[in-house]
């Protein structure tokens, strides 16, 4: 088979990902073998993959194949969340194009362009993981609004009512007023921004012209004022006690009142109390039984009760105001001031503190069993770092806003009767059945309730997506659960720490009784090269199925693994993807030049290379051990970069070129046969990071059996390494990389043979690697001497000395004896900060043996090397 001249992703990408899925690799039943499960982070249905997910999903994808090829029963559950707010959002934005208002629809006929909408794009994303090679069970794709999903979410609303967890009532709530709903303390992220800080006066209630000035950063709410609150102790306003001020522009007589919660060297040390729409402006009307005035409507303008601007947006309202003070003679002065302002984390609109009616989940109690699994590692975080910012949210949880002003999610199971009374149940029928026995003397006659108008908070559901993915609701005892559940790793990001990961362990403990998964494995941020968060707004976030067309979906997963390192952000360049793009092809050319040896097999002696695959033997053991402890610990990134310099450098690079035949020379069938599979072992070591160029060189190499297939292929169990092949492995690439380096300084050509002397101890050695040697420095013979070679070019590697006669080199004796005098220089100071080490008592104490043995050997080494070096210049001259 004529094989092309560079991998062709496309082609193989389209083939290999079908032929995993006809032959149901992805698929998974509980059997005989453990379990390895994870569960994604259900995309939104309104996502388009980008370079988040590429990382995200990369990750999980190489945990599962790396597991599946270990022995387990690998299942990766697929699905998509429904998105309450940026969904309802999109809707909204396709009907609007449509010349609909959603104001003009019932709930019903909303929700039914709603599931036309998920229907027709809510799938997108999860197509677009296939062309990322993620071996996902697709039979097993969750949707949060699925039916049966539906009904578990409804479930725990009632259990925890009925607990007594849930509740209703009137908070100071974060109001979001582009998507007009309540939002969790969590859904906010809070900016620096750089705002004005504005002096007002108010007029004092008196005959004297007397005023008390505040700052405030808002003052469009200064139309909600009831009160000016100054500090007890604070002799500037004592003589104000009892008085009253009025409201500027609007005239309204509020008192000053006292309380020591005021900061006396805040602005002037008098503040404004605006109890609707400022959480310590309501602690502070709660106690001093102030009146509450919203003043803003839930689209952020300016409410009947703010008495001017009605209708208008709350920041031009700001502007506007300031104005109007300032003619009114009420503006005293403007100042920079930099302060941290809240934007929704769905919308990125500021948000507004607002007294609001709202259904509540108290947490605390939920939140001591799992802080207690997170902290004695019952659930292990990567990096454990993020254990600290567990603890800290989860020490100091609140009760979670859990109600949505919207219609599409899960309409809370509450209904009211005409005297407003509450009935929690799973459906209208349960409702009516409560109220007969809430009130029996009404039995008889058919009540008119009413149901809670909004959703649940999305998080509400995604919580329990560890069990209910797994059928939880309908059948607890069922054997998908108790097989696959707890799941083996989570892979997220840390900004979803609290949404999701702390309430999915709560949830795992207050419903199955146990932990939701074993671990906890948290990405970085990918940004730009530049450091910046990647975003459509800034114009740095690439196109992810345009980069993976271009350079294949292997080089978009090597692009994000090489420089990932654990929990650490990712500084993307497309450069990375090139990278890929030329390992694969690196690899790809090898499986070419592999294949072509193929037709010289012959049933002749592998003696002369013997040496080369007993060292990439000891290679492949010891780098197999190494890359397991990387994953078992995480080091994704540093397990790839071991991998590829396995591949690149000592197969590619040193291993190949040793054992390659000469020209039209045959190869022995062993050597042929060993260097064969170790290249399957190697593509099994790199397959979970690039599974379609992995899978198609391994098919090109031998004929394979139906169901032969990389992706199965069980890793070998490996013996220790051959400590004395890698030693010696790593002398003949020195020796031959320095008589190289020499010949290329002293103008000799590849062409021109040479005669190479050593003196060395280690002649057995030598025996053992000398046709590679030869043919790797172009030597016409190599020689043993126990003396300096006369007219030579003189050189030591490690404590090896090495004399080069050629006829075309000119021997340059002084600048040998001044490059060896440079590495004597070199050695010494090196030595130096060896013994450093080595003289402190508290590093030889306290340092792991082996680091200290290490350091140890350097020391020998260089003194070694130094007292070779000094025999060669001595012999020299």
């Amino acid at each position: 088979m004529e094989l092309s001249k560079n991998f062709q992703h496309t082609g193989s990408e389209q083939k290999w990902y079908a032929h995993w899925k006809d032959k149901g690799y992805f698929n998974s039943t509980p059997d005989e073998r453990p379990a390895y499960t994870i569960v994604i982070p259900p995309p939104n249905v309104t996502g388009v993959l980008h370079m988040g997910h590429a990382l995200n999903n990369s990750v999980q994808d190489i945990l599962l194949r790396r597991a599946k090829m270990s022995g387990y029963n690998t299942c990766w559950v697929p699905g998509t969340d429904h998105a309450s707010i940026a969904t309802e959002a999109k809707v909204v934005g396709m009907l609007r194009e449509k010349g609909i208002d959603k104001k003009s629809l019932s709930r019903d006929e909303f929700l039914k362009y709603a599931w036309e909408w998920k229907e027709k794009y809510g799938g997108i994303i999860l197509k677009q993981l296939e062309k990322l090679g993620c071996a996902l069970d697709w039979d097993r794709t969750s949707f949060t609004m699925d039916d049966d999903y539906y009904a578990a979410v409804i479930r725990v609303f009632v259990e925890l009512y009925e607990k007594g967890l849930i509740y209703r009532g009137v908070k100071m709530i974060n109001w979001d007023p582009k998507a007009k709903t309540a939002l969790s303390d969590e859904e906010v992220n809070y900016k620096q921004s750089n705002s004005k800080l504005y002096y007002v006066r108010y007029k004092i209630d008196s005959d004297k012209d007397e005023y008390i000035t505040i700052a405030t950063v808002r003052p469009e709410t200064i139309l909600g004022d009831t009160a000016i609150c100054v500090h007890p102790e604070d002799e500037r306003y004592a003589h104000m006690a009892g008085k009253y001020c009025f409201v500027p522009l609007i005239n309204r007589r509020i008192p000053v009142i006292f309380d020591d919660y005021i900061d006396r060297e805040f602005g002037t040390g008098a503040l404004k109390v605006t109890p609707a729409h400022d959480i310590n402006d309501y602690n502070l009307g709660l106690k001093h039984k102030l009146q509450v005035i919203d003043t803003l409507n839930d689209d952020g303008t300016m409410s009947e009760a703010a008495g001017l601007y009605i209708g208008q947006d709350r920041f031009a309202v700001r502007k506007a105001i300031v104005k109007d003070l300032d003619a009114a003679g009420n503006l005293v002065k403007e100042e920079e001031y930099s302060n941290q302002v809240g934007y929704s984390e769905r919308t990125d609109v500021v948000i507004e503190p607002r007294l609001s009616m709202q259904w509540w989940c108290n947490m605390e109690g939920m939140a001591g069993p799992a802080l207690d699994a997170v902290m004695n590692e019952t659930i292990e975080f990567h990096p454990a770092k993020f254990r600290n910012t567990y603890r800290h949210w989860m020490s100091n949880i609140k009760d979670w806003c859990i109600s949505r002003q919207l219609w599409w999610g899960h309409r809370i199971p509450a209904w009211y009767d005409q005297e407003g009374d509450i009935y929690v149940a799973a459906n209208a029928d349960a409702a009516h059945e409560k109220y007969k026995a809430a009130k029996p003397e009404l039995a008889g006659q058919k009540p008119e309730l009413r149901q809670e108008e909004d959703v649940l908070d999305t998080w509400f559901s995604s919580w329990l997506w560890p069990i209910e993915v797994f059928n939880w609701n309908k059948d607890p005892e069922n054997k998908e659960l108790a097989y696959y559940y707890p799941t083996s790793t989570l892979v997220t990001a840390p900004e979803i720490i609290f949404f999701w990961v702390a309430r999915m362990v709560m949830a795992g403990y207050e419903f199955m009784g146990k932990k939701p998964f074993d671990k906890v494995y948290f990405t970085g941020i990918v940004r730009d090269k530049q450091g910046r968060k990647m975003s459509k707004s800034l114009g740095n976030s690439p196109d992810l199925l345009k980069l993976i067309e271009d350079h294949g979906a292997d080089a978009v997963r090597f692009g994000v693994m090489i420089s990932s390192p654990a929990g650490n952000d990712l500084l993307f360049d497309e450069s990375q993807l090139e990278q890929g793009s030329f390992f694969c092809n690196k690899m790809w050319n090898a499986a070419k030049l592999v294949k072509g040896w193929e037709s010289r097999q012959a049933d002749i002696e592998d003696t002369q290379v013997r040496f080369a695959m007993s060292w990439m033997d000891a290679r492949l053991a010891q780098v197999s051990a190494e890359v397991e402890s990387m994953m078992k610990d995480f080091r994704l990134s540093e397990a790839l970069k071991t991998i590829y310099s396995l591949i690149w450098n000592d197969f590619c690079s040193w291993y190949l070129e040793w054992v390659k035949p000469g020209m039209d020379q045959p190869i022995a069938a062993s050597t042929y046969q060993h260097t064969v599979s170790t290249f399957e072992r190697l593509l099994q070591l790199l397959h979970p990071y690039m599974p379609f160029v992995t899978e198609e060189i391994y098919h090109i190499l031998r004929e394979r059996m139906d169901g032969d297939d990389l992706i199965i292929r069980q890793l070998p169990e490996y013996a220790q390494a051959d400590e004395k092949a890698l030693r010696e492995g790593a002398l003949l690439q020195e020796l031959i990389t320095a008589v190289r380096d020499t010949r290329n300084k002293n103008g000799l050509k590849p062409k021109d043979v040479i005669t190479l002397h050593i003196q060395s101890a280690s002649e057995a050695f030598y025996n053992t690697v000398n046709d590679i040697l030869s043919r790797q420095i172009n030597a016409e013979k190599i020689l043993f001497t126990d003396t300096a070679v006369a007219g030579s070019i003189s050189i030591v590697v490690q404590t090896e000395k090495l004399y080069i006669v050629a006829d075309a080199a000119s021997v340059d004796t002084a600048g040998q004896i001044e490059r060896m005098q440079k590495d004597i220089e070199y050695l010494r100071g090196f030595l130096v900060s060896v013994e450093k080490k080595l003289g402190n008592e508290r590093f030889v104490a306290n340092a792991k043996p082996e680091v200290v043995d290490a350091e140890r050997k350097k020391q020998s080494d260089a003194l070694a090397k130094i007292k070779v070096l000094e025999e060669s210049i001595a012999q020299l001259g």
